[in-house]
């Protein structure tokens, strides 16, 4: 069935604006600690926030199968726009760590109606070749979440409320554009009434639990790296007076990298196989997590940030095709509930791992911690062989 050639990249776009809002904290983290008087471990509290509400949204979204039974751009537009004005309550002076907290959960809380639902909207277009489709929209994603260091390297003359601004006048135009330009796909099938079994019943097929656990592995490590990256660069360039990194500017591209990884993943899964590409890239993925000891204390500065770079490549390739594994593996009618659920278990997953992390750093500064991290690869690569059986 054909349909119009701006569908992709608007939803592409759309994604990348809203998307924006996840890291937007995290890009002027410093600031925030230095106008709020918060404390180093800010980072860590605030970054668990956002994970949280998306938590929480997610649960509550796949309870009322909110994507399946109304209009999934809709969904989208309305989700980017509160999210949005929650980000920019974060620029209001009289916060303090709880508001920050407070502000931070729901703009997480209301990234449920746009990362899973993005994921939707696409299924619901691209039935064949969604594994390159969902490339460009988890590309989307990874570019976005980095973009909020580079605008805070981009604007050193100007203050840090710009970042915030800027972020959350994205997220509104992300979520016009879906609105406007993106009506209910193709292969869209309406949704039943919410039920909690619903939840439920997606898990019962084998092959959609298996990748979904393959999903979960992959989600232990992810967000405990991007939110790290930031803090690794720091503590290298302490540890050694002749290295001076730009920090915001790197975060992004270590991040930022991972988007190309990802539409590049997307195509060669055409030619190699999706199940057969994601398990490659999560066992790289799981490889950096326990060679990074090693790579991370390295007195060479290039092979430092190399490494940074070949891991957040790594990290995030396997994304779009295990988010492809498991659209492909669910129910037509409770598809947007299937990949909301999963999106809310991988989250929490990821919160776990990164007040791990944090809760490490405060008694060890080695980079032995991230050792921790390959326990989401090495449980990912075993639920997908389970798969094949």
């Amino acid at each position: 069935m054909k349909h119009s050639k701006i569908i992709l990249p608007v939803i592409v776009f759309s994604q990348f604006c809203c998307t924006s809002l996840w890291f937007a904290g995290n890009g002027v983290i410093n600031d925030l600690v230095l106008n709020f008087d918060l404390k180093p471990s800010a980072l860590g509290h605030l970054t668990s926030a956002v994970q949280f509400g998306f938590i929480i949204g997610t649960l509550i979204f796949a309870l009322l199968t909110i994507a399946d039974r109304f209009s999934p751009s809709k969904v989208f537009f309305f989700s980017a726009l509160i999210g949005a004005l929650f980000n920019l309550g974060v620029t209001w002076d009289g916060n303090g760590l709880l508001s920050l907290i407070f502000l931070r959960f729901f703009t997480g809380f209301f990234l449920a109606g746009i990362y899973p639902v993005g994921m939707k909207i696409a299924a619901d277009y691209y039935e064949k070749g969604l594994g390159k489709s969902l490339g460009f929209l988890v590309g989307a994603l990874v570019i976005g979440t980095a973009f909020p260091h580079l605008l805070k390297e981009m604007g050193g003359a100007y203050p840090w409320k710009a970042v915030l601004v800027a972020t959350s006048g994205l997220g509104l135009l992300g979520g016009i554009l879906m609105l406007v330009l993106v009506p209910s796909g193709p292969f869209r099938k309406a949704g039943q009434p919410a039920k909690v079994t619903a939840i439920f019943k997606v898990f019962e097929n084998k092959k959609f639990r298996s990748v979904a656990f393959g999903y979960f592995g992959h989600m232990w490590e992810l967000y405990s790296f991007w939110a790290f990256v930031p803090v690794i660069l720091l503590k290298y360039s302490n540890e050694h007076s002749a290295v001076t990194f730009n920090v915001p500017l790197l975060s992004f591209l270590i991040i930022g990298v991972g988007g190309v990884a990802c539409v590049f993943s997307g195509f060669l899964a055409s030619r190699i196989g999706v199940n057969r590409l994601a398990f490659f890239f999560l066992f790289l993925s799981g490889l950096c997590c326990l060679i990074s000891p090693l790579l991370l204390s390295s007195q060479n500065e290039l092979l430092f940030v190399g490494f940074l770079f070949f891991w957040g490549i790594v990290i995030i390739a396997d994304s779009p095709l295990l988010s492809t594994l498991v659209a492909q593996h669910a129910s037509a009618e409770i598809k947007g509930t299937a990949l909301t659920i999963v999106n809310s278990i991988s989250y929490t997953i990821s919160i776990i791992s990164i007040q791990l992390v944090s809760a490490m750093m405060v008694f060890s500064d080695s980079n032995a911690i991230f050792i921790v991290l390959a326990i989401g690869p090495c449980l990912g690569l075993i639920g997908l062989l389970n798969g094949k059986k």
